[in-house]
């Protein structure tokens, strides 16, 4: 699907937009047009500020923050380790309790 590049009113590209199609009655997955309305309202925004704050919420909530590693470390990776902390300074406890 590819998008097209629009210029707004002031000469400069506008960034890709998309359609967004309210739905007839609020669910888990939308919102009717009167909820966004409500909301704007509420806020004192309007209706496309609330949409991306929506967004920018559910962006935070869901997507992680930081790369994701390599998993749990292996066997040459703890020998690599243990070869590097000075020895005889601590004792490693198997539990902390």
């Amino acid at each position: 699907m590819s998008t097209r590049q629009t210029t707004s009113k002031r000469g400069k590209p506008s960034a890709a937009g998309i359609l967004l199609r309210y739905r007839e009655k609020d669910s888990a997955f939308g919102v009717s047009r009167a909820t966004a309305t409500k909301l704007a309202e509420n806020l004192g925004l309007s209706e496309t500020q609330v949409i991306h704050v929506a967004m920018a919420n559910l962006a935070r909530q869901t997507l992680p923050r930081y790369e994701a590693d390599n998993g749990p470390l292996t066997r040459e990776q703890f020998a690599a380790i243990d070869k590097l902390v000075p020895q005889g300074r601590l004792k490693p406890a198997k539990r902390l309790f």
